[in-house]
């Protein structure tokens, strides 16, 4: 990358957030995780991350190296705080960006808490990026119609979560 296109990814203008953050509760992610099988072997991604639970708790428990995607500054720094604290920022690291637009190709994992709309949007993207195998695990809403149902689901404490496998 030239600097020219260094100083432009770093002054790209992101959108607002399309959705409002809302934390998983731990139990939920810990049972993402294991819907989606997850293994030292994994990339999880997380679209729209948050504070970072998600791919801290893939490299925590599972060894998994993990990448958030978060489009609020402020999150994004909370996350790289939270990760050196839980001591495995060796393993996930954070990026400031429009999950529209991040690569998301080296998945293995993809988590998702969006809002319906959110999901739906980003069905084309999914279908582009990612690989044969790849597994993806939403809370609280499928894909939406363009996309088939989920191969598994599950009640956390009244709380849903999906899991599909790209094939």
């Amino acid at each position: 990358m030239g600097l020219s296109s260094a100083v432009a990814a770093q002054t790209k203008r992101l959108p607002q957030p399309g959705a409002p953050y809302v934390p998983s509760p731990q139990s939920v992610v810990d049972a993402m995780l294991e819907l989606a099988h997850v293994t030292s072997a994994d990339v999880v991604y997380d679209l729209g991350s948050g504070d970072g639970r998600i791919p801290i708790t893939a490299a925590q428990r599972y060894g998994a190296r993990g990448v958030g995607i978060e489009v609020q500054k402020r999150l994004v720094d909370e996350s790289i705080s939270n990760a050196r604290k839980a001591r495995v920022d060796h393993l996930v690291s954070f990026i400031n960006d429009d999950l529209f637009d991040a690569d998301i190709r080296p998945a293995t994992v993809v988590a998702i808490f969006l809002l319906p709309r959110m999901n739906q949007e980003l069905v084309p993207k999914l279908k582009r990026d990612l690989q044969s195998g790849a597994r993806i695990v939403t809370h609280g809403y499928d894909l939406g119609p363009a996309w088939p149902p989920p191969e598994q689901t599950q009640d956390v404490g009244g709380l849903m979560i999906h899991l599909w496998t790209i094939r």
